[in-house]
């Protein structure tokens, strides 16, 4: 018998029908050419050879037939041990780039987590160290007045030592930093929060004396009113000035109106009414609320005049700016002092009698205060700065209670109550009933798919019982 020789063709050039159609009935048995190991595998079938391979051209040009693992009945072979092997090698590397995938997801969630939880605890030492300076400052001024009672002067002793601020931030710099800079090159860099000029005599008056007129006024006022009133409701008034910033960026700027924080304004209104009505609207009590209140409302001008006419502002540049409001109360703001001393309305004698020692601890509380407000923005979350704002009320309570042995009326504390729950109210996101509604919802799938899961357990344990015994039952949920 003849046999046939014929070139091998590709697999692209015969149809499946073509591949799995049975010998024709012209052709015997003894022409189809059986494999042998380690051999080439032509399956010739009336004259045409047909090469059975999956492989692509260029898989084929680079890597032959070699040897074949078995054979059909009719001669066909099967895969080769080099399809597997790039099979395999292909399911090994993709397999390698999930884990690789899978890897980096868990890297970069551990990652934000850890970011998170030090956030947190940078929060928390923040809080206690915002609460404590404002309490400490608060109560030292309560001891000053005791022998030294000119709250102008030490309104403007304090707001000199702002000077420090960009020392201080610098230094920080310096320790921290990878790139140092010069100093001058640092405040260069800084003062443009005055603009691209930088900072020009022209906007040192312009931009700086409005605002270091209002920080002294609302220092003063604070000062003021400590004169008048404890200091748990001198704190819980000033916290009013949240609701303040509202109305006025609301009313100025354009904000977006929220229900809930024209509520907490409302509550913050209430609750001074109450705190005047606390001793019948007479005395020294419904004058120390009015300073209170003035005090929260040159603070909320303050920072609404601020995020209009300069923006935001990185850690540098608020050093900058609070140290250029130190330069110009020294500047400008000292003959002030001078004068109510010659026309007797600050005035004390001998010079020796000024407690030097209490007015540095005030005035050092408060740059710190200062200080930590700015830096917290950085290291932790916003909101926890006011948290730590509104937590000295509680701690001016506990002070005031344990040492002064104040008694709190019931009016009193009910309106301390109500404004810190205002202030509270005013610090929801914006989002925060969408927040809350997704919030809402999520809680409700993760119910529904619980339940669901349940239920398929317990059919699958009734399933499996149920076969136990030699019967099958469906439940009906």
């Amino acid at each position: 018998m003849k046999k046939h020789s014929a070139r091998v063709a590709p697999l692209a050039s015969y149809s499946v029908s073509e591949l799995n159609s049975p010998i024709p009935d012209g052709a015997s048995r003894s022409s189809v050419t059986r494999c042998k190991p380690g051999a080439n595998c032509p399956i010739t079938r009336s004259g045409i050879s047909r090469q059975l391979s999956p492989l692509s051209v260029a898989e084929d040009s680079a890597a032959p037939i070699l040897e074949l693992q078995s054979r059909s009945p009719s001669g066909i072979c099967r895969h080769s041990r080099v399809e597997r092997q790039i099979r395999s090698g292909e399911e090994g590397t993709q397999t390698h780039t999930e884990n690789n995938s899978q890897e980096n997801q868990a890297q970069t969630r551990c990652q934000s987590c850890t970011s998170t939880f030090l956030k947190v605890v940078w929060g928390f030492l923040i809080i206690l160290s915002v609460s404590s300076s404002w309490v400490g400052t608060t109560q030292i001024v309560k001891i000053t007045y005791k022998n030294f009672d000119y709250p102008f002067f030490m309104t403007w002793f304090s707001t000199n030592w702002n000077i420090m601020f960009f020392p201080v931030y610098y230094s920080g710099h310096l320790a921290t930093a990878q790139e140092k800079q010069s100093p001058i090159k640092k405040f260069r860099e800084c003062s443009r929060i005055f603009g691209e000029d930088g900072l020009t005599l022209k906007l040192f008056l312009k931009r700086t004396a409005p605002f270091s007129i209002l920080w002294t006024l609302t220092n003063y006022l604070y000062l003021l009113a400590l004169k008048k009133l404890t200091a748990t409701d001198v704190s819980a008034l000033f916290c009013c000035n949240k609701a303040f910033v509202f109305l006025l960026s609301w009313i100025v700027l354009k904000d977006r109106f929220m229900g809930v924080r024209i509520v907490a304004a409302i509550m913050a209104i209430t609750g001074i009414v109450m705190m005047a009505y606390a001793d019948g609207f007479h005395g020294d009590s419904i004058i120390g609320v009015a300073y209170a209140v003035g005090s929260a409302s040159t603070s909320a001008l303050y920072k609404v005049l601020f995020k209009m006419f300069l923006g935001s502002a990185n850690f540098g540049e608020a050093a900058h700016f609070v140290s250029t409001l130190g330069f110009f109360n020294l500047i400008f703001i000292s003959f002030t002092p001078i004068i109510l001393y010659f026309t007797k309305v600050e005035y004390w004698s001998p010079f020796s009698a000024v407690p030097w020692g209490y007015l540095c601890g005030v005035a050092g509380l408060w740059l710190a205060f200062n200080i930590l407000v700015n830096v917290g923005v950085v290291l932790t979350y916003p909101i926890l700065i006011s948290i730590g704002t509104v937590l000295s009320v509680p701690g001016n309570a506990a002070v005031d209670l344990l040492k002064h042995e104040v008694i709190f009326s019931v009016v009193r504390l009910g309106a301390t109550i109500i404004i810190c729950t205002g202030f509270l109210l005013m610090l929801l996101p914006e989002e925060w009933d969408e927040i809350t509604l997704r919030f809402i919802n999520s809680l409700k799938e993760k119910k529904s798919e619980d339940h669901v899961e349940d239920i398929t357990d317990s059919s699958v344990h009734t399933r499996s019982r149920s076969r136990a015994n030699g019967t099958v039952s469906i439940p009906l949920a």
